[in-house]
This record gives structure tokens, sequence and C-alpha cells, in this order.
């Protein structure tokens, strides 16, 4: 059993933030990874870091701006600790070498960006989460932090307690990718987990394969409650045949929208009049799909998105990196012609809940990063917003994890009695049913029976509840032992269904039903669709019965996580029955503050989705925030 205080699950820029943090304070840290830390996602940021470091910028107003995005359904302490933190971990990037763009005087170059009353949004390139990851993880090296590289974290240890508020993480399970080794790590003082998105969920997406929702599905198994799950950022410049993202800075130099005949249909059809093409991403990812359902889109799939007035001067200099992905994945040269675009799944809002301090309901098992919510982004997600709440949130994570005392936070994490609860969901079938996959409610798209008939349990507590353990030891060892019984049985097993086959019918479920535009009767077929992969998976096997690289065995394990966060989104799209930032309901086309100024809760309960609801928080340090018309 490997033992350190704290354990960072994931090597991207949380996770690396994190880590650096606590070692700062003195705990012995490490990170455990699927992937090289440079090869996180976060590489593939290409905008910048939103903080307000020039004169005429405050962090107020990059408050004000993020709340505004949130459509008001952001908390005021965490929107206003990511604008107050947000310029000292800046400037501390660029003292470790960060190779911020730079003006002809010296100065920190910052360009515009979608919602922001002031350019604010500072940038590397079009490479600014390559950068970054390359600069912090040098941090790591200097500093001698373990980094536990290519092992994939599956499972938490986490006590049995009946309320989850009552249960501690005490570590977690991993699988050495090299060798087919399962062994525990224990976790002295916290488990912190970034692990970043769950874009695998849907078909079209700028994630990479690897982002498959792991911490979330994770934490939520465990007991902690996700939140606004709902809200789902359709990014509105994709590459039509990859997903691959074109980074909002294009828009923030200049880049123009047209559609077919020609239109800069921002403008002329009256999306946003005074924003145009740097409105919020939502207002003009809808824009676009607009155009393209009305008839006015090329080829009926896309739009174009033009550059070429900006100069190759100015092109190659900031956007470089936009002409090498245009020309290797569309086969377009960005100095001679448009780019076609169209919106892609890019960003969950949602997430893990937690406090300012990262920390969820369990003690010892915080989140940040993508995989929580805070909830700085509210519904909707400004662009340059993702960067800083990594490293705003991962420190602060990692320092509170090492046992730095941060004050009372602000936020409360956890079902508290007098939080509204949904009795009756409105959906084709009882939530039980959609979730439970079987007569044992603890196993959930665990890989289906034994041959004695009983399950194989993926509940991530000792065993199913049954009895408490007695120390922190014996958590892990129990939760090491349940998971090598689940890979054992899923390697063991010589028939089935594959995970690729019900892959493919979740993710096209979803990215029809559950996309920019939904409505009652696409999210009630995609969660009867759910049902069907639920149960169809108790039936899964792995092919390949290899020890060391087995990649089917992986992403068989992150199936699981697919399902039980597809059905997260669902639920909440189901149940919020307004519009609101990301989320347009074409029943419901006004956004309902007197009924739905709150939060999305789901929390497990054994299988069953518990869906209730918390108060937003709107007053801030100096001001509360009252809701208004949010109009570009």
């Amino acid at each position: 059993m490997h033992e350190h205080d704290v354990l960072v699950i994931g090597g991207g820029g949380a996770g690396l933030r994190a880590a650096i943090a606590a070692h700062e304070e003195g705990a012995d840290v490490a990170i455990v990874t699927k992937l090289h830390p440079v090869r996180s996602h976060t590489g593939a940021a290409e905008g910048g870091i939103n903080a307000a470091i020039r004169d005429g910028d405050s962090w107020d107003l990059h408050a004000y701006d993020t709340m505004k995005g949130s459509d008001y359904l952001g908390d005021a302490p965490a929107i206003e600790t990511l604008a107050q933190d947000s310029p000292g971990e800046t400037v501390q990037l660029e003292h470790w070498g960060m190779p911020f763009s730079r003006e002809d005087d010296g100065r920190v170059s910052q360009r515009p960006f979608g919602g922001l009353s002031f350019p604010r949004t500072t940038y590397a390139g079009a490479e600014t989460g390559h950068h970054l990851l390359h600069t912090m993880y040098e941090q790591v090296v200097k500093r001698g932090i373990q980094v536990y590289d290519e092992w994939y974290v599956s499972r938490l240890a986490v006590t049995d307690e009946d309320d989850p508020s009552d249960r501690q993480c005490h570590g977690v399970v991993a699988y050495d990718i090299k060798t087919g080794q399962i062994e525990g790590f224990k976790a002295r003082n916290g488990v912190i987990l970034a692990t970043g998105g769950l874009g695998q969920v849907y078909d079209h997406t700028t994630n990479a394969v690897a982002n498959t929702g792991d911490g979330a599905a994770m934490a939520y198994r465990a007991g902690a409650p996700l939140e606004d799950m709902e809200f789902i950022q359709f990014h509105p410049t994709t590459l039509p045949s990859t997903g691959v993202l074109i980074s909002e800075g294009v828009r923030g130099e200049g880049g123009i929208l047209y559609n077919a005949e020609g239109e800069r249909f921002m403008f002329e059809y009256g999306y946003a009049n005074n924003a145009g093409e740097l409105a919020s991403r939502d207002v003009v990812s809808r824009a676009e799909l607009t155009e393209i359902n009305e008839g006015r889109g090329v080829d009926d799939e896309y739009v174009y998105l033009d550059m070429r007035h900006l100069g190759e001067e100015r092109i190659t200099d900031r956007l470089e990196n936009i002409l090498h992905l245009a020309r290797d994945f569309e086969g377009v040269d960005g100095l001679e012609e448009p780019m076609p675009v169209k919106p892609g799944q890019h960003y969950a809002m949602g997430g893990v809940e937690t406090n300012e301090h990262g920390q969820t309901c369990i003690d010892g098992l915080y989140a940040a990063g993508e995989c929580a919510c805070v909830s700085v982004h509210g519904s909707n997600r400004l662009g340059g917003n993702a960067l800083p709440e990594l490293i705003v949130f991962g420190a602060r994570a990692g320092r509170h994890a090492a046992g730095t005392d941060l004050g009372e936070p602000e936020i409360a994490t956890g079902k508290a009695d007098e939080f509204e609860t949904e009795d009756n969901l409105d959906t084709p079938v009882e939530p039980g049913a959609v979730a439970d996959g079987g007569e044992d409610e603890s196993a959930v798209a665990d890989g289906g029976e034994r041959t004695d008939g009983s399950r194989v349990s993926s509940d991530p507590r000792s065993d199913g509840g049954e009895t408490a353990v007695a120390s922190a030891d014996d958590v892990v060892r129990r939760a090491v032992e349940n998971e090598r019984t689940r890979v054992e049985y899923l390697i063991e097993k010589d028939e089935g269904i594959q995970q690729a086959e019900l892959r493919e019918k979740l993710q096209k479920s979803m990215t029809q039903n559950v996309n920019v535009f939904r409505n009652e009767e696409g999210l009630k077929q995609a969660l009867e669709d759910i049902r069907e992969v639920r149960e169809a998976y108790q039936d899964v096997y792995v092919d390949d019965p290899s020890r060391t690289f087995n990649t089917d065995l992986i992403h068989t394990i992150e199936m699981q996580n697919l399902i039980d966060l597809a059905e997260a989104i669902t639920l909440g799209a189901l149940a919020r029955d307004e519009f609101r930032g990301a989320h347009w309901r074409q029943e419901h086309q006004e956004r309902k503050d007197d009924e739905w100024l709150k939060h999305t809760m789901l929390a497990w309960d054994d299988g069953t989705p518990d869906l209730y609801y918390k108060p937003v928080i709107l007053d801030g340090e100096e001001k509360t925030y009252e809701p208004k018309v949010r109009s570009y």
C-alpha cells in the first residue's frame, strides 16, 4: 500500500496546482494520474486566463461579468474568490516562467473575450493550456513531488456510515496500466479529485477520449452530491469533422461569423446587437444552430468563421495554432478562406458539490477544476474562466488538504433538512428503475453477476454498508479487494456485450436528445436509452485477457462513469423546466427566478437518484447581485 499525506487524482491544471500548493504547505503529496501530466486535457485549452491586472479593470468587474454570465446561478462567495485570487495566481505563473504573449511595451497581453466588459483574458498565443501544463509540471519536478504516471484510479476508499456527511475518505484504488497490478493508496490528510471533464458522454465533443468524468462519478457513488449537472456548455466554434476546438481567441481578435448567405447573423438577425460574436457562448451556440435549422447553414451543418481580414502577421503572431488545426483537420487555409465551425460539447458547469476550499461533504475528500462545482460558472461559463478556476481552486484545495486554515467557508456542502426535495420526477420510468440496474441497488452498472449469482459491487464503501471498518488501512484494503474481484470478473467473463457498442448508443442518444436545444420528449427518450444501456452493461465483459496496457478494461470501467453522469445530466435537465444559461427548454422559454433560482442537486442514495435543491448565494462581500435581464 502506498501512503502519502495528500493524494491528488489527476495531473492536469487543477491537479498540478493542488499538488504544488500542498507541497508548499509541507505535506508529503503525490499525484496519481491515468495520463502523463503534460498529456492532460488542460493542454487543449487555447484561449486564456481571465485576470483583472490592468488599470481600469478590477476584480469586482470580473465578478459581475461572471455572475451575469452564469445567468445568476453562480454562488457569490465562489465567484468573488475566483476574481480576487486570479490576478495573484496569474502573476505567480509568470514568475514560474509561463511564456505569456506580450505587448511592445513589455506588458502581458490581454484580449477581449465573450461576455467580458474589459479585455482581461491573458494568453500565450493560442496554446495557453499547453504552456500552463508545462510551466506547472516543471514546478512539480523541481519540488520532487511523486507522480504515479499511468495509474488509473477506479475506486475511492470511503467509510460506510449511513449519512454521507459522516463518512471519511481514506484513499483510492488504482490500476497500474503498465503492469496490471491493482493497489491501494492511503491518504493521511486528504484526497483531491482533479480528473477533469465528462465530454465522452457525447459523440461530438472538444474533449479528449480520456475525459470520462471519473472523479465526479466516483464521488457521486461515494455519497458526495452532484450539483447543476444539466448545464453543459456547447462551444460555438468546433471543427465539424472532429470536434476539435477553435479558440474563442479568434473572435476575441476580431473574427467574424457568417452564414451561408454571407450575412453576419449575430447582428443582422438580432442575436446580440451589441456584442455580436463576443456574446457569451450559450448565446452564440444557439444563434448558430438556429441559422442551420432555418436553412441558412452551410451544407445544413455549419457556419463560417472568418479571420482573413486580421492579416497574416497578426494571425501568425497570436493564432498560429488555429491555422494548423484548420489545415490539418479540415483542409482549410485560414489565411485564404473562412473556417467551417459548429457547436460541440465543451464543458460541464456542474460537478461534485464543493465549498470555496474544495471540500465535499465527505471528510477528507476534495474536488477542484471541471470535475467540481463550487459554483463559479452557474448555468454558463464565460470563456477564459476555466483556467483561473483550475489554479485558484486547485491551490486552495491543496492548501486546505495539507492542513492550512483558510477560515470558515461560506458555502455549505451536504444535504440539509430544509432543502427542497423533488418527490416525483416526471420521467418515463421511476427514477429507481432508471438507476437500479438489477436487484442489488448498490451494484449499479457494476459488470454483472458472478457465477454464484451474487453481485460484483462497485460501491466504494467497505462492503455495501453491512459492517463498520476498524481503521483507515482496513477501508483501503477492503476497497482494493472489491476492485480486484470486479476486475477479475470482467476479464475472466468470456461472453456478453462489449462496452464500445454501449458507448456508441449512449453518446448518440445524448447528442441527439440532450444537446443545445432540449424538449421533454427528447429528454425522456434519453432516459429510456440510458436505462437500456445500464441494463445491458450488467452483461458487459472485457475481450482482452491481458494484464498490461489493457485499454479495453479501462474503457469498460469508464463506461460505468459515463452511464451515471449521463443520467445525472438528463434527470436535471428534465426537472428544470425553465430557460437559463446553457439550458434551453422548448416548452419553457423564460427564466423563472421565482421558481428556479436554486441549484439542482443529485445524491446517489444507494443507486436511486435523490433529486433536491439548495438556494443560490447572491450575497457577496460588499453587494448583493440582483438578477437582471441578460443581454449582450
